[in-house]
Parts: structure tokens; sequence; C-alpha cells
């Protein structure tokens, strides 16, 4: 597979204008795809690169495209979201990579040539995981490991078919390689926290063993990360649902998964700088609190008569920061939840994706912020559990809430709920985002949020 070390990285020109066509059809129907709802009108191309060449039994070309759509229905259509695009080349298609079949070309230099999506080709899956075991370059494309990482040869790949916010192929279960589908330029946490930790000897996040990076217009972008797969491991989300389905207690589970939370914690503040917010940053964010209610209950009907008092979570936290109130802020995982979390066979907690929420800008995803928000967003992923299940369990919720927050403590040595004004904030905050979100994507999960909006709404502090 040497081929991967010396190709040109060069493409034929009107590569684009002739994949157009399909992919106006093709993208909008992808899981990761973030423009679901305005029409696409076309594609800029940001960068092409030809990882095997077209004219063979099998062509690979990398693809950095961005999406042309309206803001919104009816206006201009606007350059938007730039997406990582694998498309492999053949005269035809075996039965076996149907599924991924994007369409046929009809002109430009790929006609009459069928074009799909080469993550569910093992071949090209292993261009990629060849090109990080030698570093190579190929056009604006930089495969990179971690020195003294040994990538072996010959690891079979599967795509990962459940659906998620990117793509991700095992390879022979040794390795799982996360392909970023909706890019930005600049350090991206997904890789950077990682690595981060893994310097400072954490054993709670499995460590980077290679990346691809582009360098465009100066700017650096991240496309993916290779880490250690976690054989056997059970995701959290899951692991729960099971586990409360059976009426089997989870609180030993969330007490682990709260101290694996603080040495996570812990680590970053040691690797990374940490800030002191004030009145001024605390009243910002409360202000963006209060905004978001606002919003959520303008698009959300049954919210609006809880608002009121869910803006006293929000109120209260900006008064104590007028008393003189300081925080301490460090870098956090930014979107932790059950989902998040991967249990081992042998009873290990692991934490991934630290990429934050993809809707968010990337400098908003690296800001330092206080840990609870981090807390805050697992409280709520036991409840969510809890009142996901067929018969709802506020007790389970309750036990798992005060467990994890128990394991917490004895890592970090502060307890999260020793301040509940924040927490409550951040908790209230959590759950009318989950209102916005279910209304628009799942109407029949809105009762889930709304059972704690309820209850925020109408009781007091911890």
């Amino acid at each position: 597979m040497a081929e991967t070390v010396t190709l040109s990285g060069k493409t034929s020109p009107g590569l684009l204008e002739s994949l157009d066509p399909l992919l106006r059809e093709w993208l909008p129907r992808q899981r990761w795809f973030a423009g679901k709802g305005r029409p696409v009108t076309g594609f800029s191309l940001v960068e092409a690169t030809e990882l095997l060449p077209a004219g063979g039994k099998l062509g690979l070309y990398h693809l950095l495209v961005r999406a042309h759509q309206p803001l919104t229905l009816g206006a201009e259509p606007h350059p938007g979201d730039c997406y990582q695009l694998l498309i492999g080349v053949r005269e035809a298609l075996p039965p076996r990579l149907a599924p991924a079949l994007i369409g046929h070309v009809e002109d430009g230099p790929l006609a009459g040539r069928t074009v799909y999506e080469a993550l569910y080709d093992g071949r090209s899956a292993e261009v990629l995981l060849e090109a990080m075991r030698s570093e190579a370059r190929i056009g604006g494309l930089r495969f990179e490991r971690e020195s003294g990482l040994e990538i072996r040869s010959g690891l079979v790949p599967r795509v990962v078919t459940a659906e998620q916010s990117n793509s991700s192929v095992i390879y022979g279960d040794t390795f799982i390689l996360k392909l970023l589908r909706r890019v930005v330029p600049g350090v991206n946490p997904d890789l950077e926290l990682p690595l981060a930790l893994a310097r400072e000897g954490c054993p709670r996040v499995p460590a980077p063993t290679a990346w691809v990076r582009a360098e465009l217009g100066g700017e650096p972008y991240v496309l993916g990360v290779l880490q250690p797969f976690l054989q056997g491991a059970s995701d959290g989300w899951e692991l729960a649902l099971r586990e409360l389905a059976k009426g089997e207690d989870f609180g030993s589970e969330a007490r682990a998964l709260g101290r694996a939370t603080a040495e996570v914690h812990t680590a970053l503040a040691r690797a990374l700088p940490t800030v002191t917010l004030g009145h001024t940053q605390m009243q910002l964010l409360a202000d963006g609190m209060m905004e978001r209610l606002d919003v959520a209950a303008q698009a959300v009907p049954a919210l609006r008569p809880y608002a009121p008092a869910l803006r006293t979570a929000f109120t209260a936290l900006a008064d104590l920061a007028a008393e003189g109130r300081t925080w301490t802020a460090q870098r956090i995982h930014g979107d932790l939840h059950l989902g998040q979390c991967l249990r081992s066979p042998g009873g290990q907690w692991w934490l991934i994706d630290f990429e934050g929420e993809p809707s968010k800008p990337l400098a908003e995803r690296r800001m330092p912020q206080p840990t609870e928000r981090d807390v805050a967003g697992m409280l709520r992923s036991f409840d969510y559990a809890a009142h996901s299940a067929e018969r709802p369990d506020e007790g389970w919720a309750e036990t798992c809430r005060a467990a994890f927050c128990t394991g917490y403590a004895e890592v970090s040595g502060q307890d999260p709920r020793t301040d509940p004004v924040l927490l409550r904030a951040y908790e209230t905050d959590k759950a009318i985002y989950e209102v916005l979100y279910e209304a628009r994507h799942r109407p029949e999960w809105l009762s889930v949020p709304m059972a704690a909006i309820e209850h925020y709404a109408t009781s007091d502090l911890y």
C-alpha cells in the first residue's frame, strides 16, 4: 500500500461539478448533515485530494466541500458548513456496497462511473490507516501519529453503522477512527483534550494514536482521530437503561462514573490553564441562559407557563456574582452525558467524544468553564434515563445523582452539591435545551424534559 505515500494529491478539473447533482440528493439524507430542512443549492470546493487514482479499478477522493444553503427558507443561498467526504469510484458496485451508493455520474471526469460512500469499502478504509501508519503527506492532508505508538498493518476495517453525528471505522478490534464530518478551522478539542490528558497520564480517556489534519489557507483543520478501540465496552446510556429495565441498582456505577469524571477534570486542570470568573463573566453567562430560555419559550408553547419560575435560577446566579462571588473555570468535556461514557468489562469507566456541542462555535467550545456544567449534564442524563423507561423511576434517578456527586467529591475534594445555585442554573439551562431539541426533532419525547422543567419550576434547591 505504498501508493498512499507517493500519490500527488492532484484532482481532475470539473470533479465537483460532475458530482454536484448527486451530492444535492445524497448529502441531506446523512445523519451528520446539519442543514436539514433547507435545500442545498450548490457546493464550493475547499480542497480535493486524490488518494487512489480514479482511472483504476478503485478510485478514492477526499473532498472538503462547502454546502450552499439559504439561512432561512426563501432567502438567498449562503456558503455554509464545510463537510468532509470520502468518495469511492468504481465501474459498478458489488452488492455488499449497495447501501453506500451515492449515484452514477453522467458527465465530467468520472462520466460513466459509480460513486459511493467510501468508508463502507474495506480497501478505502485501509488506505486511511496505512497513511497514518506511514505518516503520509498527500496534497494538503497530513497523516500524523503519536511518537512511539505502533499501528500494525493488516487490521480488517468495518464501518460503524449506528447513527452518529460523525463517522467511525473500527480496525480489527484494535483501533477506532472517528472522522469528523462537519469541519471548522482551528484546534479541535476532540484531539486537543485527549492528547493533553494522555500526556498528563490520565487513564480515563483513550489516548490518541494518530490523527488526520489539513493546512488550508494557513489554518489547521482536524479531520479525524484514531484511538484504541475498547473491545467489549458498554455504552453508558444503554447500560443504564438495561439495568433500569431489570430494576437493578445503578448507584455503584454512578459513583464510579463520578470518580472517573473528577479524575478527568483534575487532570485537565493540571494540564491546561484555569481562570477566575467574576461578576462580568458570570453576568454574561446568566444572560445567555436567560436568552436561551426566551428563544425556547417562543418556540415551544408548553414551556411558557414555567418561564418566569425558571428564570429565577439564572437571576439567582447573577445575584451571587453581583455580591462578589467568584468561580474557577477550566477546560471541561463540554457535552457530558451517559452516551459519552464507556464501561469496560472489568468495570472501568472511560470518557469519550471531547468535541463539545458541535452546534457551538469552536472558540466557545474551547473556553474554560466551571466543572459544574459537565456535572449538570450527567445529572440530567440520569434523569433522562429514568423518565425514558417504560415505567419512569424518579427514585432511581435520585439515587444515581447522589451517588455520582459522592464519587466526584471523593476524588476532587469538592461535592458539586455545595454550589446549588450554579448547579441548578446549568441543569435548568440543559433541560431548556432538551425541550427545544425534542420539540423540533422528536416531539414524542417532549414529555421527558418537560417533567424536569416542571420540577425545576416548583421545587427548592438541593
